[in-house]
């Protein structure tokens, strides 16, 4: 092992040796060194998302958050390529932002069952059937959702998003347990459109339609349910529980707080309870705990992202080596979701 990734090493047993055993810390820690050296002499940018494993989020990203944080560093960052280690539809929202720069994803298989879920194709049909209806589609989309999309929302700012509008109803995609948190916080009355399909011509216009919601879902955080809390509580009375809201609302409703994975972080930082549950992607609590070594995070979680989970140190090496994966947005389509995702920003 070389001196540098000796140091790497150090960094990381420091930082993880509660968390991953030291051979595979020893490992990860000679690719992290490859990966930085080879980062410094291509000028190249990593963005790291929330949910990247332990050895990969503190070793080789130059900046780390959740989809909001990330969206805007990908704007502003000067390196060239930026290799995105999160999924596919983040690195397009990179490619959308900053078209002239590469944008590299290190695995094809990175995809995202929400994001997956609705086609543009649904979303036009949405708009015919509701016309003049404005779209809201959560960031956690592919770009030609959101080029169908009046302006994107994260997690963290979807009610703000909604309520900007002077409208009575609003079209919200795709996530269905985001929405009806949404709902619920706002008061706002929900339906689901392809639960009753309303023919365009018969549509009452004094029916409630505040809030027309989708069925997609996350499929991580659709896991989690409120036994899983209860359980908990009875060995750990303690706990405080949080849940981010792409789980159901009475997930949400059973936690002592919801918020987006940076909000998440936040509250374990500044909060002064022994112990902590957090209801998302089980490598994002491993992060949270090597970040905050005095608080205990308690392991419920073996929940893992098969997307997310697809990128690894060696991926992110190759990427680099071999400049792949190049992520494409079509110029068309790149103007139109950059201004849905323009709105998005300005709102927050």
């Amino acid at each position: 092992m070389t001196d540098d990734a000796l140091q790497t090493y150090d960094l990381l047993r420091e930082k993880l040796h509660d968390v991953l055993p030291d051979f595979e810390i020893r490992a990860k820690a000679e690719l992290a060194c490859r990966i930085n050296q080879l980062k410094s002499d291509l000028g190249a940018v990593i963005l790291g998302h929330n949910y990247m494993e332990p050895g990969l989020y503190h070793s080789v990203p130059d900046f780390t958050g959740d989809s909001l944080e990330l969206s805007r560093l990908a704007a502003t960052a000067d390196g060239d390529p930026i290799v995105f280690c999160g999924v596919r539809f983040m690195a397009e929202t990179a490619k959308i932002l900053s078209p002239e720069k590469t944008v590299l994803i290190p695995s094809l298989e990175a995809g995202c069952s929400l994001a997956a879920s609705i086609t543009a194709e649904d979303v036009r049909e949405l708009r015919e059937r509701f016309p003049g209806v404005p779209v809201v589609t959560y960031v956690n989309t592919y770009a030609d959702i959101k080029a169908e999309s009046d302006v994107c929302c994260t997690s963290s700012n979807a009610l703000a998003v909604i309520e900007s509008f002077n409208t009575e109803t609003v079209i919200f995609l795709p996530d269905e347990y985001l929405a009806r948190n949404v709902a619920r916080e706002s008061g706002k009355h929900i339906i689901f459109p392809t639960d009753r399909p309303i023919a365009k011509e018969k549509q009452d216009p004094h029916m409630d339609y505040q809030l027309l919601g989708w069925h997609g879902k996350c499929e991580v955080h659709e896991k989690f349910n409120v036994e899983d809390i209860e359980n908990v509580r009875r060995q750990f009375p303690d706990v405080v529980v949080l849940a981010h809201p792409e789980c159901s609302p009475e997930v949400v409703e059973a936690s002592d707080f919801s918020g987006s994975t940076s909000a998440m972080i936040r509250f374990v930082e500044q909060a002064r309870s022994p112990r902590y549950l957090l209801l998302t992607e089980c490598s994002m609590a491993d992060n949270v705990a090597a970040e905050n070594p005095d608080k205990e995070m308690l392991r419920l979680c073996s929940v893992r992202c098969p997307h997310m989970n697809q990128i690894t140190l060696q991926d992110t090496l190759d990427s680099l080596l071999q400049n792949r994966y190049v992520i494409d947005v079509p110029e068309e389509i790149r103007l139109k979701a950059k201004r849905a995702v323009d709105r998005m920003l300005e709102i927050h």
